[in-house]
Formats: structure tokens, C-alpha cells, sequence
């Protein structure tokens, strides 16, 4: 009995990694980590020890013996993917949430994410020995994983890699900015069952559809995952792909052994999003420069403030406003004025983090919808924003 309390919480190791990250001590961490696996570990051995000696108890030796080996390494594989996901991953999030709210700084939240990865290492060097027990030789399959090309956040789709190397799959991890050519010829050569796609920035979502394309093309599986195809996975849909929201899910859809559809091969992105018809999406990529000069020159005039920006200021607003269109056209290429307005919330909770009014952002968005005025989607889009920063006033009844 337990009185009613999780003995083997990871709740206070939790706490230990987080203010470890916090401090930039990687061997703390690492050790942190480590003894969680061995917490997690003998926690799992009291547990099965009587089981196991009952069951075993009239076997041979050596019998006894292999059987005590095997059930230790399940054990171990089982307690690595619990510290993937129960410590590491939402130690990393909890980073994530702290630089968005001004917490942490940048330089910060690159060395707790470095450091983040380190201790996936550490799990991984600690399980391959069990591994190497439960599949000698062997493996369940063979799968590619990856981020799309200009994804920079590359620990989702390691923790995914690692789950699935703790289940048996053979995991050829290829990391972050994977240029799609490159992606599919990998996959070919190795005659991968699978290819698992990871991308947490919108805007690359163009850029993923061709590397799904591309895949499928091939004869190729893909299943995505990230925040970058938006709520439930719908983009990932949209675009014909499976969708695993976590790496646990992901294993499951590989375990229903997935198979290509010729239907998908060298299809054209109109075939499955036929709005892009309209080339708002595509007049806006191709006029990103143009609008981006001019939106500055607007929120110079509406928002007067600018004007006495540093040059390092001036810089980042550039920067601001070059994601809003990149957003904006991400929205016309997946027919959702959801994904912008996502962004657009998000954006304004940054700025008022760091002591910015969110109103800054309203100048920008007009001239938007000022510019782009013969493209029905985008002012639809805009005003959408717009209004959820800015409500208009309510008419009296």
C-alpha cells in the first residue's frame, strides 16, 4: 500500500533537471537523468521479482538466468521511454514556455536545450545494452526520421527516434534542415518502411508537403508530427499524411505496418489543396520583399515609437514583420486564417513579455490588408487578425 501517493513520481526529478537546465550544469543533469533511469529501474524490479521467481522457480539454471536477463531488459527499455517522456520532455517544454514569457534568455534556452540533448544521449547509451538483449541482431523494422528542410528544433524528433529505437525499430535519425532531396534518396537507399517527418514552424509547411509528396512519390509511408500541422495534426491530413500527435502514437501507426497509396505518387500540392488556384498564396511568396519594405515604411508612420529604435531594434522588427507575411502566406497555402491568428496571439503575449504593446502590431497588419487589397483570402485573413487585437465597437441594439 501506497497510501494513495505515486511512489516512483518523477515530479521531484522534474524539479531537479529544470533548476539543473536553469543553471547551465550539464553534469548534473546527466546525472539527474541517470538516476531516474535507476529509480525507474528497481522500482520495475520489485515489482516483477517474486512474479518472476515463482514462474522460474523449478527451471534450470540457465534457463532462470536468461529469463532474469530478459525481463531486466525490458524493464530498462521501459524505464528509458519514461524518462524520455515523463522528465525529459516536458522539462525541455517547460524551457520552451520560459523564454516565451521573458523568463530565460535566448542563450539560455539554446544551452537547456543542448543540455536536454545530452541526457537523451545518456538514456540511449544506458539502454543499449538491454536493447542489444531484447533484439539481438534483430529489429522490428527500419524507419527514417527527420525535420523538414529549415527546421532548426531537431530534440522532438530525437525523443521520437530514441521511443522507437526502445521498441525495436531500427532508427536512422538524420536531425535538423534535412534538404528534401537528400531526405528521399536516404530513404530509397536503405529501403526505409517509413519516413517520420518533424516540424514545429508553420511557415516550413509548404516545404513539408513537397518533402510528403516526394516520399509518397517514392512508394514511401510518412507519418508527420509537430506543432508546425496544427491542432489534431489537420495540415498533416490536408496533405494526405499521417499524423502522430507523440512517439508513442507514432509507434502504434508503424505498428499497423503502413503502406504507400499510388494514388499520392508525383502528385502537384493543387491536387490536394485546390484554393492555391487562386495564386494569392503564391503572389504573396513571390512579393515577400516588396511588402515587407513597405509594411516597415507604414509602421514607421502609425507607429511613431519606431523611429527612435536602434539599429539592433530596427533589425528585429524587420525580422517581426517578415515572419508575419511568411505566417500570413503559410494561412493562404493551408486555406486557415486559424494558423495566422494562432500566430498573431502568440506574437502579441511575446511582445507583452518584453514590455511591448501589442497595438505595435496593428499599423503592420493594415498595411498588409492595404496592399494586398485584391486578394479577397488575404484581407479576410487580416481583418480576422486585426479585429481579435483590436475589436471594433459594438452597435448599440
Amino acid at each position: 500500500m501506497t497510501d494513495g501517493k505515486d511512489t516512483h513520481s518523477l515530479a521531484e526529478p522534474r524539479e531537479r533537471l529544470w533548476q539543473a537546465l536553469g543553471e547551465c550544469d550539464e553534469t548534473r543533469a546527466v546525472a539527474v537523468v541517470r538516476g531516474a533511469l535507476s529509480t525507474a529501474g528497481a522500482a520495475d524490479t520489485a515489482g516483477h521479482a517474486p512474479a518472476a521467481a515463482a514462474e522460474h522457480g523449478q527451471a534450470p539454471e540457465h534457463t532462470r538466468t536468461a529469463s532474469v536477463n530478459a525481463s531486466a531488459a525490458e524493464r530498462m527499455r521501459a524505464a528509458g521511454e519514461r524518462v524520455l517522456l515523463e522528465l525529459i520532455a516536458p522539462t525541455q517544454e517547460r524551457v520552451g514556455l520560459a523564454w516565451a514569457a521573458n523568463d530565460i534568455t535566448v542563450a539560455q534556452e539554446h544551452a537547456a536545450t543542448a543540455i536536454s540533448e545530452r541526457c537523451v544521449a545518456a538514456v540511449a547509451d544506458a539502454t543499449a545494452p538491454a536493447l542489444a538483449l531484447a533484439f539481438p541482431g534483430t529489429s522490428v523494422g527500419r524507419v527514417l526520421v527527420s525535420c523538414v528542410d529549415g527546421e532548426w528544433h531537431s530534440l522532438p524528433a530525437r525523443l521520437v527516434s530514441e521511443v522507437l529505437r526502445l521498441r525495436g525499430w531500427r532508427v536512422d535519425y538524420l536531425g535538423a534542415q534535412v534538404p528534401t532531396e537528400h531526405l528521399v534518396a536516404h530513404a530509397r537507399r536503405t529501403r526505409a518502411q517509413a519516413v517520420l517527418l518533424s516540424s514545429s514552424i508553420p511557415t516550413l509547411l509548404p516545404g513539408a508537403h513537397n518533402a510528403i509528396t516526394s516520399c509518397q512519390g517514392a512508394g514511401i509511408p510518412v507519418v508527420a508530427g509537430g506543432a508546425a500541422f496544427g491542432p489534431q495534426g489537420r495540415y498533416a491530413r490536408l496533405m494526405q499524411a499521417e499524423w502522430a500527435k507523440d512517439a508513442p502514437d507514432a509507434a502504434t501507426l508503424l505498428g499497423r505496418r503502413l503502406t504507400p497509396s499510388g494514388a499520392h505518387a508525383a502528385r502537384l500540392p493543387d491536387l490536394d489543396l485546390p484554393h492555391l488556384a487562386d495564386q494569392e498564396y503564391t503572389m504573396v511568396r513571390r512579393t515577400k520583399l516588396q511588402l515587407v519594405k513597405q509594411t516597415l515604411a507604414d509602421v514607421e508612420e502609425g507607429f511613431p515609437e519606431t523611429r527612435h529604435y536602434s539599429e539592433y531594434q530596427r533589425e528585429r522588427t524587420v525580422e517581426d514583420i517578415d515572419f508575419i507575411v511568411g505566417h500570413l502566406a503559410t494561412a493562404l497555402y493551408v486555406d486557415d486564417p486559424g494558423l495566422f491568428t494562432r500566430f498573431i496571439t502568440w506574437t502579441a503575449d511575446i511582445l507583452e513579455a518584453r514590455d511591448v504593446p501589442p497595438r505595435c502590431l496593428l499599423p503592420a497588419l493594415a498595411s498588409l490588408r492595404n496592399q494586398l487589397k485584391d486578394f479577397p483570402r488575404a484581407v479576410a485573413v487580416l481583418t480576422t487578425a486585426h479585429n481579435l487585437l483590436h475589436p471594433p465597437p459594438a452597435h448599440p441594439e
